[in-house]
């Protein structure tokens, strides 16, 4: 046996890891998402068993993800649950489409920039959505009013002892999270995410601590299939705009992980467009089944190398223990406290924004550094769809920008020709710039014009260019001297 599955060993025990990672961060982006807590747990086994059966990226693990939490609740909260079904299924059979249209490995050429400022926008808002929850209070629907009302929470959490007590329990799984990477290796042989959430729900059995805890449905009694007339749904704006919200974020971050994963392991690269076909296959059967969308989940699949795997078979057991946990214990969910898992996304909402990528672009590339957190912050005070919109409209801008970018160098010696040379893109973007400085030359000097310096020179630029050197020789001066680009 060990022979014809050479990696068996590795990859069975590399799948207990990634389960008991998986585990919490399924049940706290369901609760976060405002669905039942088994919810997260189908999706899970989805990602494990349908796509981790695929082709495309072998050591990738997939499930729910915290970087759509915001985007699902919002969309559970205006659409409902039924609909939510739709969406998934929905944004499944585009990215099947554009995977099979070999659209995958385009992704790759969507800005960094944008990627991470979506990515820390979500991050901003997790973090103050879940601060709510870990203080026992009730969340704004804003961004803006999430954070905001941040400081009138915490001062009525101080005065509150069941609020104290469920802060308290939020916080001290922060700590447990940021300070086990510290902890000697046997310790940390358990997962960080279980060891502080199984910690928290000790410490809330043991003192008969006030906070609340998952709501148990069962994993049969929580999946609900789309209807019908949820379909009716798919002639709104509104869900149209969420499909593709969900499409573009989910493979973004399913392929940008991908590219991160690669570079832990030497195994087989990712096939980008096998890939897409995978994950939305995962999404097709998800909003069949009426469950969260899926991505790719660094956190599962970094876990998933570092246990040793060696082939896909460990994310498909993953998948199977998930199940067998969905199906034989679902009462131990109903143990956990709500605040643990809301410190749990708190952390992982942390993760999501790339400070030390902030100082560094702000150091080197500053116009990226711009459009990293402009789309974080359009996130928080707009909306999800219309920050990531904004962002690539900026990247876009900047690279037009950056395309027509032009320099004139006037070289004058008192005596003998004006030279004058030009370099870099000469667009119509430009040409009034161009124009202005050139007829600035004094009119009765002979002019050298050289383009040799130029990687671009449009039609409108060459004519303009053509008519103001007869401008210039029109009043008896030499002809303009035209070095050719």
């Amino acid at each position: 046996m060990m022979t014809k599955y050479p990696h068996l060993r590795r990859d069975f025990t590399a799948s207990l890891v990634v389960f008991l990672v998986a585990l919490p961060l399924c049940v706290g982006v369901a609760v976060a998402s405002g669905v039942p807590a088994e919810i997260g747990l189908v999706t899970g086994i989805v990602g494990g068993i349908a796509t981790g059966l695929m082709r495309g990226s072998s050591l990738q693990v997939s499930g729910p993800a915290a970087g759509l939490t915001v985007l699902v609740f919002e969309a559970v909260q205006e659409f409902g649950l039924p609909v939510l079904g739709v969406i998934v299924l929905a944004t499944g059979v585009l990215q099947i489409l554009m995977g099979t249209l070999k659209l995958g490995r385009w992704f790759r050429a969507i800005s960094v920039s944008v990627v991470e400022g979506m990515l820390a926008g979500i991050g901003l808002v997790l973090i103050a959505g879940q601060l709510y929850a870990m203080a026992d209070a009730k969340a704004p629907a804003s961004g803006v009013g999430k954070i905001a009302g941040l400081p009138g929470a915490l001062v009525d959490a101080v005065g509150n002892t069941a609020a104290l007590a469920s802060l308290g329990l939020g916080a001290g799984t922060v700590a447990v999270l940021v300070l086990w990477k510290r902890m000697p290796a046997a310790v940390r042989t358990v997962p960080g995410p279980l060891a502080a959430v199984g910690l928290a729900t000790l410490a809330a059995l043991a003192f008969s601590m006030p906070v609340a805890t998952v709501e148990v449905q069962g994993l049969l009694g929580s999946i609900q299939p789309p209807s019908f007339s949820a379909f009716g749904e798919l002639a709104n704006i509104g869900v149209l705009a969420t499909i593709l919200a969900f499409t573009l974020i989910a493979s973004a971050e399913s392929l940008f992980s991908a590219a991160a994963v690669d570079r832990l392991h030497s195994g087989p690269r990712t096939e980008y467009d096998k890939e897409l076909v995978a994950q939305g296959a995962g999404n097709a059967l998800c909003g069949v089944l009426g469950a969260l969308p899926m991505t790719a989940v660094i956190v599962r699949s970094a876990a998933n190398v570092q246990a040793g795997a060696r082939t896909k078979a460990s994310r498909v057991m993953h998948g199977v223990w998930l199940l067998l946990f969905a199906a034989l214990l679902p009462g131990v969910l109903a143990y956990i406290p709500i605040p643990a898992l809301a410190g749990i996304l708190v952390y992982s909402g942390a993760k999501l924004i790339p400070v030390r990528e902030i100082v560094s672009l702000w150091r080197e590339h500053r116009g990226e550094a711009l459009i990293l957190m402009v789309t974080a912050v359009s996130i928080v005070a707009v909306s999800m769809f219309e920050g990531v919109l904004i962002g690539l409209a900026l990247a876009v801008a900047k690279t037009a920008w950056e395309a027509s970018h032009l320099k004139l160098e006037v070289v004058d010696k008192g005596a003998g020709p004006v030279q004058a040379y030009l370099s870099g893109n000469a667009t119509f973007l430009r040409l009034p710039k161009i124009l202005d400085s050139l007829e600035a030359l004094p009119q009765d000097r002979p002019v050298e014009l050289d383009l040799s310096g130029l990687h671009h020179l449009d039609h409108a630029c060459r004519t303009a260019l053509e008519n103001w050197a007869e401008r210039h020789s029109a009043v008896g001066t030499e002809p303009v001297r035209v070095t050719a680009p």
